[in-house]
């Protein structure tokens, strides 16, 4: 059994967290068109069925008032924006991994025409029920 040296393990640390800082910043914060301010991307699961479609939004922490939810041909959008709670952070940060201020997330829908049914907002998510149109 060979021994790793001190400086291989936290030179593979330092690449290992370096990775996953990457893979967060490209998760959660896209670049949108000049002159709009950067934003992220609240992760969502899509459930289909043959008459309708059910969506769910991650949005932790994000108040009903500062959410928006439009659809639009062929998308639905979702946005709005989640503000840093100052209640929470007295001391030093010791880690930081829920994403704040502006989100958007531009969701392609499945051909066809849809009406938005119910939305609700319970524990941390966005639920939204479409109706397909005939």
């Amino acid at each position: 059994m060979q021994l790793r040296s001190p400086h291989a393990w936290m030179l593979a640390e330092a690449v290992e967290l370096l990775q996953s800082a990457d893979r967060l910043h490209r998760q959660f914060f896209q670049i949108g068109r000049p002159g709009e301010l950067p934003c992220w991307e609240p992760p969502v699961d899509v459930y289909e069925s043959e008459h309708e479609l059910r969506l769910l939004v991650a949005l932790p922490g994000v108040a009903p008032e500062r959410l928006t939810v439009t659809l639009e041909p062929g998308a639905i959008v979702v946005r709005g924006e989640r503000a840093h709670d100052a209640r929470l952070s007295p001391g030093a940060v010791l880690r930081l991994e829920i994403p704040y201020g502006r989100f958007e997330r531009r969701i392609g829908l499945p051909g066809g025409d849809y009406r938005l049914v119910d939305m609700q907002l319970e524990h941390g998510c966005v639920k939204l029920h479409l109706e397909k149109l005939l």
